[in-house]
Formats: structure tokens, sequence, C-alpha cells
């Protein structure tokens, strides 16, 4: 049982808000993002997809493409549609060898909405679980096939954004649709972060690792904010800033034999948080929690 540790780009230059980081090159990023003590990094907006680009520019950095976020629309076209949508990033990863895509249903998504309250989000009907989640099994399916997985997002401001969602996700879908953690979003969403990793240990084949800070998140709750405002009053952080507890998270990891990337990706904002300073912290934070739990960190 090891673990990789990668960051986000989503510390130095925010794809949603572009006002957050903007301005800051790419090789930034990579460079700070090494010089933090990650391997890897998952791609952002600013990131070619072009594994003849893309590939020379992680090697000069000594980086590994550990995923990346795919915004997919499958309650809106058919699994014929979608998988043509996914071609060039499935392309790209495989090239790359990246061990693993991420996928998120964003049909509808508030998420990238800054006027309108995250809990105005769209919401899934329960018998729609059945069919949505036999289209979500084909393309997880021919992922599979292709040899690039697919991890499933639960997300903020999107139909799959609790405990109670997540379940019914898993309950109609096969094992190819395998399952990313986000210990900050599902603790946003009000769910319990230890018990669905237990519960869905066997499908979890990514981890996010964002935590809360608590006083920011109930300032959200009471004034029913857009997720992006959350994100810019601070409601985010990462490792050992907040008010998660990851070395027992860390536990539940070893417990359910966890193989794979952990990936911190904290959405903040660069000029109140500086991105190479919180990712290192971030960095340091983690390790320790997966030390103490027993878990190899590949170097």
């Amino acid at each position: 049982m090891s673990v990789q540790l990668a960051v986000a780009p989503i510390a130095w230059s925010n794809s949603d808000l572009p006002q957050l980081g903007g301005d800051t090159p790419l090789e930034t990023c990579l460079r700070e993002s090494r010089e933090a003590g990650f391997t890897g990094t998952e791609s952002g907006a600013k990131y070619p997809m072009d594994p003849e680009k893309l590939g020379p520019l992680l090697q000069e950095y000594d980086l590994k493409l550990a995923s990346g976020w795919f915004s997919g629309t499958l309650r809106e076209c058919t699994v014929d549609e979608e998988w043509e949508n996914l071609q060039e990033m499935l392309y790209t990863f495989k090239s790359l060898q990246a061990p693993v895509l991420v996928y998120a249903e964003t049909s509808g998504s508030v998420q990238t909405k800054q006027q309108i309250p995250v809990s105005q989000r769209p919401v899934m009907p329960d018998e729609e679980y059945p069919e949505y989640g036999r289209k979500l099994t084909e393309i997880a399916d021919r992922m599979a096939d292709y040899g690039v997985p697919m991890v499933y997002h639960h997300h903020m401001g999107t139909v799959i954004e609790t405990e109670r969602e997540v379940d019914l996700l898993m309950a109609n879908t096969g094992p190819n649709v395998n399952l990313l953690i986000d210990t900050g979003h599902l603790t946003f969403a009000g769910g319990n972060v230890e018990a669905t990793t237990r519960r869905h240990g066997h499908r979890v084949k990514h981890v996010h690792c964002k935590d809360i800070r608590a006083d920011v998140y109930k300032r959200v709750q009471a004034e029913d904010m857009s997720f992006l405002d959350a994100v810019l009053e601070g409601v985010f952080t990462v490792p050992g800033d907040g008010s998660i507890d990851f070395h027992n998270f860390a536990k539940v990891l070893s417990d359910i034999n966890y193989s794979g990337w952990i990936v911190v990706e904290a959405e903040q904002d660069p000029e109140k948080a500086n991105p190479l300073v919180y990712s290192r912290m971030g960095h340091q934070h983690l390790t320790d929690a997966l030390q103490k739990a027993a878990i190899e960190i590949q170097a």
C-alpha cells in the first residue's frame, strides 16, 4: 500500500474565477508545485491538451500527470455524444499515462454561477438514477477499456453533492464507475467523510484533500452564499489549516488499503494565501498524517 502526492493548479490560477491568479504563468505553478514537494499535478485550464506539448512541460519540472477534471453533461446528451466529447482528453491522458480521469456531471450546475446560491443547485430525482447510472456505467466501461479509468467527483453545486447522492450513484452504477473522495466538498455538503470512504472503499480510486475553515463555513451557510463567493471568502484551505481531522482520515485510507494519488486541491485567493507557502503546509501536514497511519509515500 503506497500513495503519491499531487497538487492541483487551482491554488495558483482559478479556472472559474479568472481574477484569482489569472495572470500567473503555468510555468510558475509547475515549478512551485515541485518546490513544495509534490511529484504530481492535475491538469487545469492553462494546461495544453496536446501530449506533445504537455509531456515535455511536465518532464521539465519532474512532475507526473495525476488526473484532471472533465465537465460531463451526460444528463443532456447521449452516451455516444459524451464519448466524443471525451476523446481529446482521453488521448492526452493515455499518452501521458495518467491513472484516472475525473468526471463530474455539470448539467445545470451552479458551481460557476456567482450570483446563484449553492442551495439552489439542481437536484436529480431518485427515479432518474437508474437510467443515468446506466449511461454513466457505459461511459466508464468504455474508459476502462481505453485504459483511462473514470473517477466520479461529487461536487458542490452539482446533482451529486451529498452523502446520500453519492450512495445513490454508487448503488446505480457498475464497478468501473470509481469514486473520488473530496474531503472538503463532502464536509461542505454536510456529509461524513470517514463513513462514506469506508462504505465505498473498494471503489475509491482517487482522493482530493482540502480543509474547511469552520468559521467561514458557518457564515457561508448563514448568508446562503454561492459556491464562488464561498471560495472568495476563504471557505477552503489546505490540510492542517482548518477543521478536518486528516490524521483520522489517513487511518481510514489505511484501513481500506488505498493506493493511488492523493491531491491537495484547495481553491483560494493567491493574494491572500500564497500558493507555494500553503502548498508546502498541506504537503507537510498530509505527509505527517500518512506516515503516522503507516502509509508509504512514493518519492
